[in-house]
């Protein structure tokens, strides 16, 4: 089980480009659900299809779906999971304490954007910048997005957790394996422990 965050579909694509030959990939659009779901999943098909991969959109975007048995199971079988950009809020109350979730939380996962703040035991509140609770997928790091200045500065100030804190912007890309963490690619991202940034 590993994950990557990528800060735009463009990040990922070009840092992994033609590794996914023949992989059983499955999108899950649910953060897009209020912005086009269905393009949102077309576009990473598309992405990937020079790739190589098998790619099927699953269409969990409401709490009934994400008790779908059959779904579930689609996201046990897949090689790996891509969650698209969007409402990072609206993913969490779907897959939150659902048999979805349960399996996102067990597979291989690529996060495209926002949605991947929602992975950790402590997410940052888009609306305001303050730490709240994430799904707790992944541990070891806090990851968020780009915001203004003054609001990173208050989410540094505010988190006080012994995790680094990862931003991820559009450009950049980062790994996580068994909690540990690295930079694949350094353009866009910035890792900081309290208000003091790591090398």
């Amino acid at each position: 089980m590993t994950t990557l965050v990528a800060g735009s579909l463009r990040a990922f694509i070009d840092s992994f480009e033609g590794e996914f030959d023949g992989a059983n990939v499955v999108v899950v659009p649910t953060a897009a659900a209020f912005t086009g779901a269905a393009r949102a999943a077309l576009e990473v098909a598309v992405a990937l299809e020079s790739s190589g991969a098998l790619v099927e959109a699953l269409m969990v975007l409401d709490r009934d779906a994400a008790g779908e048995p059959a779904l579930v199971e689609r996201v046990a079988r897949a090689d790996l999971v891509v969650l698209t950009d969007g409402a990072a809020l609206h993913a969490r109350a779907v897959w939150r304490d659902s048999a979805f979730g349960d399996a996102l939380a067990a597979a291989s996962l690529v996060a495209i954007g926002s949605v991947a703040t929602v992975l950790g035991t402590v997410m940052i509140d888009p609306r305001g910048g303050a730490p709240t609770i994430g799904l707790g997928y992944r541990g070891g790091a806090v990851v968020t997005v780009p915001a203004t200045p003054e609001q990173l500065e208050r989410t540094r100030r505010l988190h006080t957790g012994g995790e680094p804190l990862i931003v991820v912007g559009a450009r950049g890309v980062v790994a996580e394996s068994d909690g540990r963490w690295r930079v694949v690619v350094a353009d866009d991202v910035e890792v900081t422990r309290g208000e003091r940034r790591d090398p």
